[in-house]
């Protein structure tokens, strides 16, 4: 069924009390704050409403929030975040992981690492391996961790994967995420614990700090996930059982726009794949 398509987001959120929201391509594009984004969320806090912004990045969530003060982003915008860092980290402590191979740049991702037990581990030594991105995402492909992933796979060491995904678009330039590397080591048959959406550890973390927030769980159907992303933040709202908004120009915007504007033959072939998870509605960009 193809969703409708709005320009204005204030009668459907009327219908909502919870909103799931992703930050990048949505609230942000890694250099600017979207701002009418960011006042539709203020609205919808003002109006009684609990923003929890759910995060692919793979940080705690103080490295999410400096990244939206660097972008401008409107600080009554959000109650609480939620990010695939702070899932890893605790997925790392739960396992007892206390020797871990490291991949990913360690400047960028250092608040990170510098939680993580113990120092860098040989990939012989390691209980697992846990994988913030690649070290080089300007230059680098998957190709460059075949060694990797065919020894990983080979022990049956267990792979963290701090950032389900596959590419982000930072400005008008696309890199590739950790979520590359780990599909590709999955395929092959390793065992991968992803820290994140579309995975029910980012939704259900979210779920979980929305209840705190508000005194009770909230019920499925009064929650709404917002993101621009068909294979993590739809699917994500799927895989819950709650209603998805799609924003169209983030990752997916050569395929679902036209000069600017969203393309109704584009959507309508994109939601006739049987594969692409449900929509509420369609919004180029989130506005009140």
């Amino acid at each position: 069924m193809t969703p409708p398509i709005l320009a204005s987001a204030a009668d459907l959120l009327q219908a909502y009390d919870v909103l799931f929201c992703d930050v990048w391509g949505v609230v942000h594009n890694g250099e600017h704050a979207y701002l009418e984004a960011g006042e539709a969320l203020a609205r919808f806090r003002a109006g009684g409403g609990t923003v929890i912004l759910v995060s692919n990045a793979p940080v705690p969530a103080a490295g999410v929030e400096r990244v939206l003060d660097k972008t401008g982003a409107r600080r009554d915008a959000w109650d609480a975040i939620v990010c695939s860092g702070d899932i890893a980290l605790r997925h790392i402590a739960e396992r007892g992981y206390s020797r871990l191979h490291r991949v990913g740049p360690p400047a960028r991702d250092r608040s990170l690492f510098s939680r993580l037990p113990g120092p860098h581990a040989p990939l012989e030594e390691a209980d697992a391996i846990v994988c913030t991105g690649l070290r080089n995402s300007h230059k680098e492909t998957v190709e460059a961790y075949r060694d990797l992933i065919e020894a990983g796979v080979a022990r049956k060491t267990p792979f963290v994967c701090a950032n389900p995904d596959l590419v982000v678009d930072v400005g008008e330039t696309r890199h590739l995420c950790a979520g590359s590397i780990a599909a590709e080591y999955e395929q092959r048959g390793g065992a991968v614990f992803w820290a994140g959406k579309p995975h029910p550890s980012a939704y259900g973390t979210a779920l979980q700090v929305a209840g705190e927030l508000r005194g009770r769980k909230p019920e499925l159907a009064r929650v709404l996930g917002v993101g621009d992303a068909v294979r993590t933040d739809l699917a994500a709202a799927k895989g819950l059982g709650v209603d998805g908004l799609f924003i169209t120009s983030g990752i997916h915007n050569d395929t679902t726009m036209t000069g600017g504007q969203v393309d109704p033959a584009k959507i309508a072939a994109l939601f006739a794949n049987q594969e692409t998870p449900p929509a509420v509605a369609v919004m180029s960009m989130l506005r009140w």
